[in-house]
């Protein structure tokens, strides 16, 4: 494998410049002198920062592109064997590494790289402890799964030891990262066009676990079914948060809440009990109990880097949330639009549990299906998850990198929708759900638009932004 050395830097190209991983990390190595360039499909808000930067983007991707004087060229799993970039790197014999292999060499950079890895929960969750460590002025570098407000984008350079990433478990890139601090959020079952099954994943997620040293330390929700199984044979400290005092283990939950309520807006306060039976009151501006959790795992990262608990609540109590997750769009005619997220049933049922304690009448969910290999693994759990609305609309399908429909659909999505009660309605374009929505929707409303395609257009064109 291609080492990059941080004492000389090279010319690197990324293919796919513009994603939201591979766009941070295309910072973080110009940022440290390295010559950067690379290609996507088309101009985006991200490429616009990296070509501020200085930072060379082609659109387009043709073979070109890839020159001689080229050190490595950096791919994401996106990228397919007739992608006209990835067949000339290999024509010329160029060096190349996956994202995931990129960012474990940038993680080895630093005395406390902290990976944090789950299901659901790794956006919102690597974002508070971005604001703690911000907080607490430790100068942290960042690199996160989504646009965090407080530092104007996704990515931010620091100077210190910390480092704090996202890790996700999708082809196994995480299993690329050096991290001393490892957070297991939950383990479910997803990307199945990939997995297994949930042993499959399960079994991802221990070797994740066993990548960290015997000096680091694991922190993971002690609600997974049998959490034990992934923290077997580990020679590093382990943590546990639940939402109870005791584990799916039937053992002390080390992190866990009590007294839990929420305000007007759906925002819950909470009590925090710790290991050393400390108790202190937390108090969150992001909605529902599944942030609850999030927010247990940040504090417990906290405590391990020995940061003020002022600093802590501090961070916690003005975090607002990252960009698509439960964001409040507007309002246009008294109805409140908020968008997520959310692609994943476990997901649509936080977030609509979420959306039941936010001031409403009637609970619109604009759900657009991300991927045919999902939609078909969990259509009941979809359906049911889509209940906890009032009223259901469904987009079509976003096929992301998938061409097979595996004879699946909307339509049928829409059919199981309503085999439930559930007043559900389907279009084929966005023009038509918008026209439907105007004319149905009513002062005192909540529209949530969800999915992780581009459902966030529908909210923003009913805006008029």
């Amino acid at each position: 494998m291609y080492e990059i050395d941080f004492n000389h830097p090279s010319s690197i190209y990324f293919v796919g410049i513009g994603g939201i991983s591979m766009s941070g990390l295309a910072e973080i190595l110009a940022d440290a002198g390295f010559r950067v360039s690379g290609s996507d499909r088309d101009k985006s808000a991200l490429t616009k920062i990296l070509e501020q930067k200085g930072i060379t983007v082609f659109y387009g991707q043709c073979a070109s592109n890839i020159t001689d004087d080229i050190d490595c060229v950096v791919f994401t799993s996106a990228i397919h064997e007739d992608n006209p970039e990835y067949i000339a790197t290999l024509q010329k014999g160029l060096p190349f590494l996956s994202r995931a292999q990129l960012l474990g060499q940038i993680m080895r950079n630093y005395q406390m790289p902290v990976a944090v890895s789950g299901t659901h929960g790794k956006t919102t969750t690597t974002s508070m402890i971005s604001e703690i460590l911000l907080r607490a002025g430790t100068d942290p570098t960042l690199s996160i799964g989504g646009m965090l407000k407080s530092i104007g984008g996704n990515i931010r350079v620091g100077k210190s030891e910390f480092f704090v990433t996202e890790a996700c478990e999708y082809t196994n890139s995480f299993l690329s990262f050096f991290p001393k601090v490892g957070i297991i959020l939950n383990v479910e079952e997803d990307h199945l066009d990939f997995f297994k099954d949930l042993d499959d994943i399960r079994h991802s997620f221990h070797e994740f676990a066993k990548l960290l040293p015997e000096d680091g330390c694991l922190i993971i929700n002690g609600d997974i079914p049998r959490y034990r199984e992934l923290t077997k044979g580990l020679s590093c400290r382990v943590v546990t948060f639940a939402g109870t005092a005791t584990t799916s283990e039937g053992t002390p939950s080390d992190y866990y809440p009590s007294d839990i309520s929420y305000d007007e807006q759906g925002h819950p306060s909470f009590l925090l009990h710790d290991p050393l039976g400390n108790t202190m009151q937390f108090s969150l501006k992001v909605p529902g109990l599944h942030n609850v959790n999030n927010a247990l795992a940040a504090i417990a990262l906290a405590d391990l880097l020995k940061i003020e608990r002022s600093h802590t609540a501090s961070a916690l109590s003005s975090f607002a949330g990252t960009e698509r997750r439960f964001e409040y769009k507007g309002a246009v005619g008294g109805v409140t639009i908020i968008d997520d997220y959310a692609h994943h049933p476990t997901e649509i049922t936080a977030t609509l549990k979420a959306a039941a304690n936010y001031p409403h009448r009637t609970l619109w969910c604009v759900f657009q299906p991300h991927t045919y290999t999902r939609t078909k693994a969990f259509l009941k759990e979809f359906a049911q998850a889509l209940t906890l609305a009032d009223k259901v609309v469904l987009a079509d399908i976003y096929a992301a990198r998938e061409t097979d429909r595996l004879g699946i659909s909307s339509e049928t999505l829409q059919k199981e929708v309503q085999s439930l009660g559930k007043e559900c309605y389907y279009f084929p374009t966005f023009d038509e759900i918008e026209n439907f929505l105007l004319e149905n929707c009513i002062n005192g409303d909540l529209l949530i638009t969800m999915g992780a395609g581009d459902v966030h257009k529908i909210g923003e064109n009913l805006l008029g932004i």
